[in-house]
């Protein structure tokens, strides 16, 4: 083969591996700028993930403190009714009594009016008791999470006629004072459900102590839902399903609710729960 045409061969060779080298040269580039970019992306990602973390950590911290500012709110509400309406009432139908017996002689018709207002006065003071008691019974505070249950359980069943059966362990008892309103406020929240929606003839409340947790089941036997539906909505106000949720999870909970037809519903409460050891004696 002419040297010349040799010559010719190896310039084109050399001028195809000079594009090759340079194409490749800028592929390297370009990846390694893509490369760059996606770092940067990702790291711009991980910096609005955590953000968004701590918003929600910092949304979650404000919604137990305002459920714990409600609860306080409930209790001063609650002190307010009993000892300056109820005391109120009371005396308004003191006066009345003194007044039926002073006006006796003065016509029936006169007495007829005031047994009515003591009546009605009489009425008002069972309702701001029921209300006070709603909002934050003493019996709660002083005697503990079983005689309250046990308290509202009775008025359940006189003003709805379904009977609840109900168990719990002594030690419950040993948990904090916000502990224990916590489960007591899920309690009412799923019997007023049970009362409103269920259309149950049979309801039960279980408090059980489990190995480092405790955990509370109220169940019935009436009309279900779809709890899944419920539990993801937005709109939630029916149930009231979400407020029960954020109060377990407040105390490092954890909350379920499952719905059946032909079973019923029951939601299930579990929270952390550490007995304190028993003192030995010397």
């Amino acid at each position: 083969m002419p040297l010349g045409r040799v010559n010719a061969m190896l310039l084109r060779r050399t001028i195809e591996l000079k594009r090759v080298n340079g194409k490749m040269v800028l592929e390297i580039t370009q990846r390694k700028l893509a490369e760059k970019s996606l770092r940067r992306t990702e790291a711009h990602l991980r910096a609005l993930l955590l953000s968004a973390h701590g918003m929600q950590r910092k949304l979650r911290h404000m919604s137990h403190q305002i459920i714990l500012a409600q609860e306080e709110e409930r209790k001063a509400i609650s002190r307010e009714l009993h000892d300056e309406i109820v005391q109120t009432l009371t005396g308004i139908n003191v006066q009345l009594a003194t007044l039926k017996i002073e006006a006796g002689m003065n016509g029936k018709d006169v007495e007829k009016n005031i047994s009515s207002t003591q009546r009605l006065v009489e009425k008002s003071v069972k309702i701001v008791h029921r209300f006070a008691r709603d909002l934050r019974p003493t019996v709660l505070d002083d005697l503990g999470l079983i005689p309250a249950l046990e308290s509202y359980m009775k008025a359940y069943t006189a003003r709805t006629g379904l009977h609840i059966h109900f168990t719990a362990f002594a030690q419950v008892e040993q948990l904090s004072n916000d502990r224990r309103t916590v489960l007591y406020r899920v309690a009412l929240a799923a019997l007023a459900n049970v009362a409103q929606h269920a259309d149950a003839s049979l309801a039960s409340v279980k408090i059980e102590e489990l190995s480092n947790a405790v955990r509370m089941t109220i169940s019935d036997n009436g009309r279900a839902f779809d709890a899944d539906g419920m539990m993801n909505s937005q709109t939630n106000k029916r149930l009231g399903l979400i407020g029960m949720r954020e109060r377990i999870e407040m105390i490092s909970g954890t909350f379920k609710i499952a719905s059946s037809p032909g079973i019923g519903t029951t939601v299930t409460a579990q929270i952390p729960f550490k007995r304190h050891p028993t003192p030995t004696k010397a």
